[in-house]
């Protein structure tokens, strides 16, 4: 089992930009393969970005590509989400989540995580 705690969001005008941060506990971060996700007020949680629990493959939402990057840290326990460019269009409360994969590029469904953090929300004010 794995805990997430996200951190970095916050109040940013269009067109800046935001990391966030999601850190998890225990000792089998490498195992995981990881995303995020976001949802905004009245809407359904969407799919940002995934990474493979070695970094080597992503994958991203049409609506972030080329603006958004997933990162890993294994040796830190961290995933991250370099958020650029920021519209109102990219407000919304981001949760990290984790599926243990069996392969070192697999990544997961979007409905295939099976961990979640509590999220961080992120508002961008045109």
């Amino acid at each position: 089992q794995v805990q997430l705690v996200e951190s970095g969001g916050g109040l940013v005008q269009a067109g800046d930009s935001l990391r966030l941060s999601c850190a998890a506990s225990g000792r089998t971060f490498s195992t995981y393969a990881m995303g995020w996700f976001r949802q905004a007020p009245g809407k359904e949680r969407e799919f940002v970005a995934a990474i493979s629990r070695n970094g080597g493959r992503t994958s991203y939402a049409d609506s972030v590509k080329g603006r958004f990057t997933i990162s890993r840290d294994n040796a830190k326990n961290t995933v991250y989400l370099q958020m650029n460019s920021l519209t109102p269009e990219d407000t919304a409360v981001y949760y990290c989540a984790a599926h243990q994969a069996p392969t070192p590029h697999y990544l997961p469904s979007p409905g295939g995580y099976d961990y979640w953090g509590q999220g961080t929300q992120v508002t961008v004010s045109s």
